[in-house]
């Protein structure tokens, strides 16, 4: 049998800022529903799993007819919890794992199908997607992570910082600025690895987990493609969620 692309769904109640978003419900189905659906309208997945520590989101998810597994509460970051959920699934080294936030409602099929793509194409081990700049988004937010891609494809180094820096005012075409995705996607046996890798010093400067990989020595390909969607993080853009799904709910779209 060939390798299986699955995407995984860590989903947890804890939230800073928006406590237990993943189950709000205000569209008649609970956040990590829409996910869910969302995640398999990519034509690359071929199951989708929710990984989750608490037995309320697990319930949740069981009713909609979802498939949940269940993890441990002590994971230091999200990529130790898929590779337990990787292993509870049975997961084969050569399979692909798509690592979906649990609060990306409206995250765009064909960025899924891409991060895959990049994946297989470069043979390396983790793949993720980076996005030219919406109008009114600025380059030079540190809140918004930037990747700056080589020409082979692959990640030369993720910063909150503007970069590349235009020194002559105009970036050069192909340069980007493109703002990075919070989208990955890994072979299962690198799930391993990667949680045995010690944090970095630029990692824990800029506060980028991602740049752990690339301090390491591993390779990171990166896709291309315009996302417009955003991560819900707060009451007022799970509001603005409802507002939009309303709207499209009403005019059958």
């Amino acid at each position: 049998m060939g390798e299986k692309v699955v995407a995984i769904i860590p989903a947890r109640l804890a939230s800073t800022r928006f406590p237990r978003k993943v189950l709000a419900d205000r569209t008649g189905r609970p956040l990590i529903q829409h996910v869910v659906e969302a995640a398999r309208r990519a034509t690359m997945v071929d199951r989708v799993v929710v990984a989750t520590d608490a037995s309320e989101v697990a319930a949740a998810v069981r009713a909609f007819g979802g498939e949940v597994v269940l993890t441990s509460e002590d994971h230091p970051n999200g990529t130790s919890r898929l590779a337990e959920a990787s292993a509870a699934l049975g997961l084969s080294p050569q399979d692909i794992v798509v690592n979906v936030q649990g609060d990306e409602p409206e995250i765009e099929a064909d960025v899924i199908d891409a991060a895959v793509e990049a994946l297989r194409a470069s043979g390396s081990s983790v793949a993720t997607v980076a996005s030219p700049f919406a109008p009114g988004e600025h380059p030079g937010d540190p809140n918004i992570v930037k990747a700056v891609v080589g020409r082979s494809g692959r990640a030369l180094y993720f910063t909150r910082a503007l970069a590349p820096y235009p020194r002559d005012g105009t970036f050069a075409p192909g340069a980007g600025p493109y703002k990075h995705i919070g989208l990955y996607v890994y072979r299962c046996a690198f799930l391993e690895q990667y949680a045995a890798l010690t944090p970095t010093p630029l990692e824990e400067t800029e506060k980028l987990e991602q740049l752990r990989v690339l301090e390491h020595g591993f390779e990171i390909a990166v896709a291309i493609r315009l996302a417009k969607h955003c991560g819900i993080d707060t009451p007022e853009q799970y509001d603005a969620f409802v507002a939009r799904w309303q709207r499209a709910a009403s005019t059958g779209m």
